[in-house]
């Protein structure tokens, strides 16, 4: 079975001039002519024009490319052995590449300003981009949301780093009280709480008081968030609802009295 120049151009989506290229530079040479000249292409040829192909795809000269194919101690096999090897180093960096540009995306609509290495050093392993899709779509209508959004739209890598270091302050606190014995019903316990409901207001949006009490019901009925609270020590994440909700009801006693 033999191929016209025509036909391998078509096969390989190569051009023309580039196959006569090749063969000029010894790098792909017909194993056949006619006899009024034209080049006559063997499926060997096909074979080498693949690799050739292959490797000019992952970067490599052509003067490179004739080196590795005219070895004499490299058969075929081990070709394709080293170019599937190269090609899945490409593709793993691809990945990488794609994640890290589908992570940038991500963290825009929500309104967190950083590259992924900034994003990495504030956030670490709690990436807040996880259910970016989510959020939108169950929130994002809402005034706090919009107003969350236009609000850490403009925060930097220090401000995102002020943030952490507060919420993580507050959880602490929460876990002392909690450590002291204190029942979530406490003043301890309900003046932690609103710490954090203040933090949440200056941080993101108005949180008034039954808001605040909706944030601290999704901390136990979400298991996602129940998890992330529980892993710093158990059941932190229904102490923190109830002192919350000991504090909206603390806060509509005193309005009501």
């Amino acid at each position: 079975m033999s191929y016209s120049v025509g036909d391998v151009a078509k096969l390989s989506r190569v051009t023309v001039r580039t196959l006569h290229h090749y063969d000029d530079i010894r790098l792909l040479r017909p194993t056949a002519r006619t006899t009024a000249g034209y080049r006559r292409y063997s499926d060997d040829d096909l074979a080498r024009l693949q690799r050739v192909l292959c490797y000019r795809e992952l970067g490599f000269g052509l003067d490179q490319i004739a080196a590795i194919l005219d070895r004499k101690d490299v058969d075929p096999l081990d070709h394709l052995r080293q170019q599937r090897a190269l090609l899945v180093e490409r593709a793993e960096r691809l990945q990488r590449m794609i994640a890290a540009v589908e992570k940038v995306m991500e963290a825009r609509q929500m309104g967190i300003n950083l590259d992924p290495t900034e994003m990495f050093e504030v956030f670490g392993e709690s990436d807040p981009t996880r259910y970016a899709d989510e959020v939108e779509q169950q929130w994002g209508t809402s005034a706090a949301y919009l107003e969350s959004r236009r609000r850490t739209a403009e925060y930097t890598k220090d401000d995102w780093l002020r943030l952490k270091a507060e919420q993580e302050q507050i959880q602490a606190r929460f876990v002392a009280v909690r450590s002291a014995g204190q029942p979530a019903s406490s003043v301890e316990a309900m003046e932690v709480a609103e710490e954090h409901r203040q933090s949440v207001n200056r941080w993101f949006y108005d949180c008034d008081y039954p808001m605040h009490r909706g944030l601290g019901e999704l901390y136990v009925t979400d298991p996602r968030f129940t998890a992330t609270f529980d892993r710093v020590t158990p059941g932190l994440a229904r102490y923190i609802r109830d002192a919350i909700h000991a504090n909206a009801d603390r806060r509509s006693a005193q309005d009501t009295g």
